[in-house]
């Protein structure tokens, strides 16, 4: 099982497939999940000879569940060690939801030459929470609640998720799966509860302005429009405006999971992108 330890002593667990002078895809999971969430992304894109890449997060999946580090800052650390240490080049990074931010965070960090593209898919910047200058965003009690629904049950806290919002499966009409929402489950079970509820402040309070300015490399922002989790106004139309070489793509009805509920067409937009 491949393993990275961090500089301060963490367990990064990572996946690397296929060929190894092909052009890496690494891919960025949301919270409060892991890198099998990109599972039908990466067969798709070993299918098409790209070398992939996906980690667990810290505290996440089968990586250290860490008390501490557990912020943009760290996330964006440890990918700027493991990328060097799997020395990539040339590297496309795609980040879902709370991984978008991650992706935002490294790629402004990242050295020259490492990255060549980015995609930011139903993702949290350019930052969630409503303030003054954000008079858009999801009040701070949102997401003091769901910390308390985190501590005081997280097991049925993610299986409502799941269920609900995050696929749009509480819309009318819905195709539920049930695989889906215990794979969901399934993930956020196996991370660590600390590091989870840390990972709140982190996806919800971060403000990327600035890293997304940063960024010079091409970038493919997705959102669907039907967002649950991180509302669409809030976020996809407002970062595309901060990027240099910004390209935003709306997909109408689409909800939150949309890489899981609509997987054909966002694989089909990705490969479009990358080979762009």
């Amino acid at each position: 099982m491949p393993i990275f330890t961090t500089s301060d002593g963490v367990q990064i667990f990572y996946k690397d497939w296929g060929p190894k002078d092909a052009q890496p895809v690494v891919f960025h999971h949301g919270w409060p999940l892991a890198s099998d969430d990109w599972d039908n992304q990466t067969m798709f894109f070993l299918a098409q000879g790209y070398r992939v890449i996906a980690h667990d997060r810290r505290g996440h999946g089968r990586s250290t569940q860490t008390d501490t580090g557990n912020d943009m800052d760290m996330y964006a650390s440890d990918l700027i060690q493991l990328t060097k240490a799997l020395d990539l080049k040339n590297a496309i990074h795609a980040g879902h939801s709370t991984g978008g931010g991650e992706v935002a965070r490294y790629v402004a960090r990242a050295e020259p030459g490492r990255v060549a593209k980015a995609v930011l898919i139903s993702a949290v910047p350019p930052i969630m929470v409503k303030s003054e200058t954000n008079p858009d965003g999801l009040p701070i009690e949102v997401f003091d609640g769901f910390r308390t629904a985190l501590a005081a049950n997280r097991a049925q806290f993610y299986r409502d998720v799941a269920s609900g919002p995050f696929y749009g499966f509480n819309r009318p009409g819905a195709k539920v799966s049930e695989g889906v929402i215990g794979n969901w489950w399934r993930q956020g079970m196996i991370g660590g509860i600390k590091a989870q509820y840390d990972c709140i402040k982190a996806f919800s309070e971060t403000d990327f302005t600035e890293d997304l300015k940063k960024i010079e490399v091409p970038t493919l922002v997705m959102h669907g429009d039907d967002d649950q989790i991180v509302p669409y106004a809030d976020a996809a139309p407002l970062s595309v405006k901060l990027l240099k070489h910004g390209t935003l793509k709306t997909y109408a009805g689409y909800p939150h999971g949309m890489c899981t509920t609509h997987a054909d067409v966002i694989n089909a937009d990705l490969l479009e992108f990358f080979k762009s």
